[in-house]
C-alpha cells in the first residue's frame, strides 16, 4: 500500500507540473512576442497601418553629423549569410530594387536600438554604418526623398533597401510594395560640415524654377499650394505683361536647382527653366 500510495502521490505531482507548464507557456510566449529586445513581433506578417495619419507634410530627414551608433555596427550573420558593416558611407551610391516596412516593426527596437517609427523618413541597409543620410530616388518615377537609416535589412538577395511608410508613400512604391531606386549617401563628416551644409541650403541664391505663366492667378496660387506640397520648396507668383508667372524658389545651390528642374519637368513641366536673378 505505501508502494501505491508514493506512487500516486508521484503521478498527481507530475500532472500538477505539466498543467502548471501549459498555463505558463502562453503568457511568457506572449511576453517575448512583444518584447523588442527578443526580436519576436506580435504581427505575423507586415501590413499597411489601419488609420495611417497624413504624412503628406512629414519632412525629408536633415543630415547632419552623427557619430557612428556602438550598437548595430559590428559584423553579423542573418540567415545564414554574414555581413560586414562599411567603414564609412561617404561617397556610396547603389541602385537595385527597394521594398518598405510598417506595422509589424512600428514600435520595436531598430538594430542601433531606437524605436522603428513607420511615420518618419527612415530606412534599413545591410551594411552602411548607422545613422547614415541617403537621398532615394525612385527611379520609376523619379520622385526624391532624404531618410536616415537606423535598422539593418532587408535580408532579400533581390532587394538593396527598406523605407519607412512615410517613404514609401512619398516614393510613390505604397501600392507596388517595391520600386527600382538609387541610392545616395548624404554624408557630413562633422559638426562644422553640418553647419556649412545647413548654411549652404538656405535660401541665400537668386535660383528659381520658372513653371507655368497664366492671365488666372486664382489658379496658379492653388497650383502653388500644391507644389509646395509635392516638392517641399517654396513658390512665387509675380506679375509680367499682363500674365502671372509661376516659379519654384528661391533654392539656394545651383546643383540643387538643376535636380529639381529635372524632376518637374518630367513631372508635367516640360517646358520648365531656371530664371538667375
Amino acid at each position: 500500500m505505501p508502494l501505491k500510495n508514493n506512487l500516486l502521490q508521484l503521478a498527481a505531482l507530475v500532472m500538477c507540473f505539466a498543467l502548471a507548464a501549459c498555463s505558463s507557456s502562453p503568457n511568457n510566449a506572449s511576453k517575448k512576442n512583444m518584447d523588442p529586445n527578443k526580436g519576436r513581433y506580435s504581427l505575423k506578417n507586415d501590413k499597411l497601418p489601419l488609420n495611417p495619419p497624413n504624412v503628406d507634410n512629414v519632412p525629408n530627414a536633415t543630415p547632419k553629423y552623427e557619430p557612428y551608433s556602438r550598437r548595430g555596427n559590428k559584423p553579423y550573420t542573418v540567415y545564414g549569410e554574414s555581413y560586414t558593416v562599411m567603414n564609412t558611407g561617404q561617397g556610396f551610391s547603389e541602385t537595385g530594387r527597394a521594398s518598405w516596412y510598417g506595422e509589424k516593426f512600428h514600435g520595436y527596437e531598430t538594430s542601433n536600438g531606437e524605436p522603428y517609427d513607420m511615420y518618419s523618413m527612415s530606412g534599413a541597409h545591410k551594411t552602411l554604418p548607422l545613422p547614415s543620410y541617403a537621398r532615394i530616388t525612385n527611379l520609376e518615377n523619379n520622385k526624391q526623398v532624404i531618410i536616415r537609416i537606423n535598422d539593418r535589412g532587408p535580408f532579400h538577395s533581390d532587394r538593396i533597401l527598406d523605407v519607412s511608410y512615410a517613404a514609401a508613400y512619398k516614393l510613390g512604391m505604397l501600392g507596388k510594395g517595391t520600386a527600382r531606386i538609387k541610392l545616395d549617401v548624404v554624408y557630413i563628416g562633422s559638426v562644422a560640415a553640418t553647419n556649412s551644409a545647413l548654411a549652404s541650403a538656405q535660401d541665400t541664391g537668386n535660383h528659381y524654377i520658372q513653371l507655368v505663366a497664366s492671365k488666372d492667378k486664382a489658379k496658379l496660387n492653388a497650383m502653388a499650394k500644391n507644389l509646395e506640397q509635392k516638392y517641399q520648396v517654396k513658390t512665387r507668383v509675380q506679375a509680367a505683361n499682363n500674365m502671372f508667372r509661376l516659379q519654384l524658389g528661391p533654392i539656394g545651390q545651383p546643383e540643387l536647382a538643376d535636380k529639381l528642374l529635372n524632376n518637374v519637368k518630367q513631372n508635367g513641366f516640360p517646358e520648365g527653366y531656371i530664371v538667375h536673378e
